[in-house]
């Protein structure tokens, strides 16, 4: 009788893979999440706090409402957080930004992968520069809202988000969509 060498390895019957065991059955369909970051700029105003949002234009996505004045994909390479600041220069041309964590959302469509996406918010009391549009073919005018009195329309997964925004009501994490 020969015995086998010692390892550190778990005895197993199941071949070596790369893959994690799961019980679930192998699918074709990755589930695919594409990263976002938003910037909520935020100022005190005669009536209460004040968010700068974007009126979106000439954009594939949510064109006539209103929007985080800075936002847009996580590059490949980038974190939540730099993409959040390299945003707030590309479209609104402020920069050195002291940025809040305020939440996470996952959110979905339903429809195609494209739609599964993963949101990070952030908001700033304080940066660099005055807020103006630097990208006119895609925003058509920034503007100040109080939080307690915000436009029609919002783009309705950060409306849901505005809401949150307040002394301890922002969750870490939200879903919207499900």
């Amino acid at each position: 009788m020969t015995q086998e060498p010692a390892t550190d390895e778990p005895a197993t019957d199941e071949p070596a893979t790369d893959e994690p065991a799961t019980d679930e059955p192998a699918t074709e369909e990755r589930f695919v999440v594409v990263p976002a970051a938003y910037v909520y700029l935020l100022r005190d105003g005669v009536g209460g706090p004040e968010v700068l949002l974007q009126l979106r234009q000439g954009t594939p996505y949510m064109d006539g409402h209103w929007a985080a004045a800075a936002a847009g994909h996580v590059e490949r390479g980038e974190t939540a957080y730099d993409a959040a600041h390299r945003e707030a220069l590309e479209e609104i041309g402020v920069r050195d930004l002291d940025l809040a964590f305020l939440t996470t959302m996952q959110r979905t469509r339903g429809g195609e992968a494209i739609d599964e996406r993963v949101d990070f918010f952030f908001t700033a009391r304080s940066w660099t520069g005055d807020p103006r549009v630097v990208e006119p073919t895609k925003c058509a005018e920034i503007r100040w809202f109080p939080l307690d009195a915000l436009p029609d329309p919002v783009v309705p997964h950060e409306r849901a988000v505005l809401e949150l925004i307040g002394p301890g009501t922002a969750p870490a994490y939200t879903t919207f969509g499900f």
